[in-house]
């Protein structure tokens, strides 16, 4: 005879039946413990089943079942491991979609990027997310491993983490540095052909070494295509591999360190209690981290939205090298360094000395301590480093340390090769047809038809004035005479014209230089 069943054992049945799948999605939890976990509730089972998580989910098996309270204080980490790892998760999902859209040629890779910035819907804030969120990766990076440095975390058992943070620090300065030939524009074609050539200063396989970095002599479509491989294969994959790494040391080894006195400074037993207290990661944690990861989108898509846009020049040409070619911003120490002397010391032995002793502190400081006070030589190092590499920065950008005529240097600060300038930030509706005559006219009387007025442009022509007569006094531009001719090319389109003539001061003879500006009726609306 067949049993009948009734509702109520059907009810248990089909619920048993989805408890089941929901304990095999997540990992082990039920549907009880699933909605306690939601509510900030304790565990409905023994043993903890939230623990369970940890050893058979594959997302949360690096993350430890639990941090020590001390160790979690905002003013002690500042989450800039978390961010860091933030970074590097934005840049692989945009990346994945940018990947679409681009194609890794010569011929194509500039007009797909204004393809994606044009045509693609949400293509530009993609762009910009992708690029702040490089930026980003890299500052994140130094400060975590400046903050490991200056609280002594790098000690003991974690000397191995720490050398998994250098190695680290090298791929996203490469993985960045490789993403920026990717644009093919001017700044960035020069930027990766100079810093290439560093590679020709190497000893013994110097130009080997060059030759497999661009596939050729000059950077064409194999340059393209293996910084791409690079940006988007290899260097992902290894860094995937150590922050897997990296993460596992913490999960599974030595765990966060904690600050400082607490385990060096004679506290009382309810303080130190306090500070050991578990905190479970599942819900504290990762609600904090979830808090977090909306707080980064959030500001990141702030910044692309009102303040911040992908910089992108004048499609790459070979034939022609821009004035104030830089590197990225993350190399300027390496370009000041190169300033002070020989490229192969300066860009490789050197260089090379400094990754090393960073691989090295572990085991070059011996101190138990990690207390900044008891480690005063340490701490000072770190703070001697930090200010050097400052001063490198700035002594790396292209007006320090190279002179460059005082007339090509005030029209160029004014209205560069690539870039916008002062001059170009102009609105259309300023550029009152005419010339206006350095020392004959008044910076604040341009404009005296113009209702509202032209300060911009008042504003532009008061710092080109003021500048050529510096130059003037320091004897740079002697007999000098600037103008600013505006002119009305075409319908909508106005030419500009900054031009200084002098007198050189060697030969005698009258010199002039000029840049014709063109600006359309459109040129600095907001995208």
């Amino acid at each position: 005879m067949f049993k009948t069943l009734n509702f109520t054992d059907i009810r248990n049945k089909l619920k048993q039946a989805f408890d089941a799948r929901v304990r095999i999605v997540t990992a082990g939890l039920s549907l009880q413990e699933l909605r306690a976990l939601l509510r900030g509730d304790p565990p409905t089972e023994k043993p903890n089943p939230r623990y369970k998580v940890h050893v058979t989910s594959f997302l949360f098996h690096i993350r430890p079942k639990f941090y020590k309270k001390a160790s979690t204080l905002f003013t002690h980490t500042w989450r800039l491991g978390f961010f860091t790892v933030f970074f590097f998760a934005l840049e692989l999902i945009t990346g994945l979609v940018l990947m679409i859209y681009y194609t890794p040629s010569p011929a194509d890779a500039y007009n797909s990027i204004l393809n994606l910035m044009s045509n693609v819907p949400f293509g530009k804030l993609l762009r910009d997310l992708h690029r702040l969120g490089a930026e980003g990766m890299v500052i994140f990076t130094v400060l975590h491993m400046l903050r490991t440095f200056l609280t002594g975390s790098y000690k003991k058992e974690r000397s191995f983490t720490w050398l998994t943070g250098v190695v680290l620090l090298l791929v996203v300065l490469v993985l960045s540095f490789s993403g920026y030939l990717l644009t093919w524009d001017q700044l960035a074609y020069w930027a990766v052909t100079i810093g290439t050539s560093m590679a020709e200063a190497a000893p013994l396989f110097g130009n080997q070494v060059n030759l497999l970095l661009r596939g050729a002599p000059d950077i064409g479509a194999g340059g393209l295509l293996r910084f791409y491989l690079l940006h988007i294969v290899l260097l992902p994959l290894v860094a995937i591999l150590m922050i897997s790494i990296h993460y596992y040391k913490v999960a599974r080894e030595h765990g966060i360190s904690m600050p400082a006195k607490f385990d060096e400074e004679d506290l009382s037993v309810d303080v130190k209690k306090e500070a050991n207290r578990r905190i479970d990661f599942l819900p504290d944690l990762l609600a904090h981290e979830m808090f977090l990861t909306s707080v980064g989108i959030f500001v990141l898509v702030v910044m692309t939205a009102f303040f911040y846009s992908a910089p992108l020049e004048h499609i790459a040409n070979p034939q022609q090298t821009p004035l104030d070619t830089q590197a990225p911003w993350y190399f300027w120490w390496l370009q000041g360094m190169l300033k002070m002397g020989d490229k192969t010391l300066m860009g490789i032995i050197l260089p090379t000395i400094i990754f090393g002793l960073l691989f090295a502190v572990p085991y070059i400081d011996r101190n138990p301590h990690r207390q900044a006070y008891k480690r005063p030589a340490a701490v000072a190092v770190g703070l001697l480093a930090t200010f050097t590499i400052v001063v490198l920065s700035y002594m790396g950008l292209p007006q320090y340390g190279i002179e460059t005529p005082a007339a090509t240097r005030i029209i160029q600060d004014l209205a560069p090769e690539e870039g916008l300038g002062e001059l170009r930030s102009i609105p259309f509706e300023e550029l009152q047809p005419g010339i206006y005559q350095v020392n004959g006219d008044m910076p604040d009387e341009l404009c005296p038809d113009l209702l509202w007025g032209c300060h911009t442009l008042e504003a532009v022509f008061a710092e080109f004035s003021e500048r050529v007569h510096q130059a003037e006094q320091a004897g740079k531009l002697p007999d000098v005479e600037a103008v600013l001719v505006i002119e009305e090319w075409q319908a909508d389109l106005m030419k500009v014209t900054p031009r200084i003539i002098w007198t050189d001061s060697q030969s005698g003879v009258r010199k002039t230089y000029e840049k014709h500006i063109f600006l359309h009726r459109d040129h600095n609306r907001s995208e």
